[in-house]
């Protein structure tokens, strides 16, 4: 049987604790994460494979509803609440389902595998959709969200100069910016969300925009005021797609 990664989202205690409860009476849902807001279910998103959410709708610092319309891809939802009238809103954002607290078993039951037909539906129709050799390249996105400070905030990817890494926060430095954004991110997943933009991880601690450098001399890269350094078992490969990339 096909299991869901799902994460459960609630601001209160008590109904985040009834919804793991309930997670785990089924043999088909695989618990990832708990978060307590939107912001922690964003930072879970970004490094974790996530494929339902139970979402509370009222939440300080962002309303679930808000949360969703955050997010390009959205993975499958159901709506967990008090409330009822955001019952029009929510089908308009394409949930599964929307639960009323508090939710039984059964009813929880009910919702969970109508997500469970949904995702078996949309893999069946993928395995079975034809291969089509030519296909267009669709181009990559442009842009991503961070965390910063409870907000989500816009980075244009063209705009980045490079990423330093430290433990697990990450400096994003901006062209024409004076300070980094600095946000609670891996360097491994910050570098997947640019690996198609002609960035290369230089160092263990550095990504560079390989369109912002100025030059590199003794293996250290010279951005702007900044200098980065090129470690040993990167040098080659560095060359490599400067030769490249570098006009003929």
């Amino acid at each position: 049987m096909d299991k869901l990664n799902c994460i459960v989202v609630d601001d209160e205690n008590m109904g985040r604790k009834l919804l793991e409860e309930n997670v785990r009476q089924l043999p088909f849902l695989h618990l990832v994460a708990s978060c307590k807001n939107a912001f922690e279910a964003m930072e879970v998103l970004q490094t974790q494979t996530v494929d339902l959410i139970f979402l509370d709708i009222q939440m300080p610092g962002m309303l679930g509803t808000q949360f969703l319309q955050t997010l390009k891809e959205k993975p499958l939802t159901i709506l967990v609440t008090a409330y009822d009238h955001y019952a029009v809103e929510s089908y308009e954002l394409d949930v599964v389902d929307y639960l009323m607290k508090p939710v039984s078993i059964e009813r929880f039951s009910l919702a969970a595998h109508k997500a469970l037909e949904l995702f078996q539906n949309k893999k069946s129709k993928l395995e079975a959709a034809p291969k089509v050799v030519n296909q267009e390249i669709q181009a990559p996105e442009d842009f991503f969200f961070v965390n910063v400070e409870y907000a989500l905030v816009r980075i244009s990817i063209p705009q980045i100069t490079h990423i330093e890494g430290l433990k697990d926060y990450v400096k994003i430095y901006l062209e024409g910016e004076k300070r980094p954004i600095l946000t609670k991110l891996t360097m491994k997943s910050i570098e997947a969300k640019v690996t198609n933009h002609l960035f290369m991880r230089v160092h263990k601690s550095f990504i560079v925009n390989m369109r912002k450098i100025e030059s590199i001399k003794q293996q250290r890269i010279k951005i702007g005021t900044f200098e980065i350094p090129v470690s040993d078992s990167h040098a080659s490969e560095l060359m490599e797609k400067l030769n490249f990339t570098r006009p003929s």
